[in-house]
């Protein structure tokens, strides 16, 4: 899409991790102009889910979809010139992003819950330590001789 992956970003950041129902409604009311290109591509992507179950025989629970990542990644810069005072000419680029949406199933709102199953911190391996010798001694750095000029 012809817009800034920064200003993609602030959109797509919004919906992430919303079942698609939340995510559809934040961009419908979001005032951001990629805000409906994101809608659109979030449209198609549960059309694919739909075709898929329906289709292809897959089974795909339309109702508990999520926006498992939105990522708007860097297009080709489109390099452009507009006149500048005294005959020069200054250079400004127009960015392209390309957005993409991966939905996934939630199976029964516990799929978050399924990576945090230990709290516990894990015990720290002990480490010998190398122990100095008692007749060796740290050295010191001696002092430097001066340059006569």
């Amino acid at each position: 899409m012809r817009v800034s992956p920064q200003k993609a970003r602030l959109v797509l950041n919004l919906i992430k991790g919303r079942r698609v129902e939340d995510a559809l409604n934040t961009l419908i009311f979001t005032k951001k102009r990629v805000a409906a290109t994101v809608e659109k591509l979030l449209r198609s992507a549960v059309e694919n889910a739909n075709y898929l179950s329906s289709e292809k025989g897959i089974d795909v629970d339309i109702d508990s979809l999520y926006v498992k990542s939105a990522v708007a990644n860097d297009g080709p810069r489109m390099k452009r010139i507009r006149p500048a005072p005294m005959g020069r000419a200054y250079r400004y680029v127009r960015r392209i992003a390309h957005i993409e949406l991966v939905l996934a199933e939630r199976n029964g709102g516990r799929e978050g819950m399924a990576s945090r199953v230990d709290d516990a911190t894990p015990a720290k391996a002990k480490v010998p330590v190398k122990k100095q010798r008692a007749g060796a001694k740290k050295k010191t750095a001696g002092k430097k001789a001066v340059a006569k000029k």
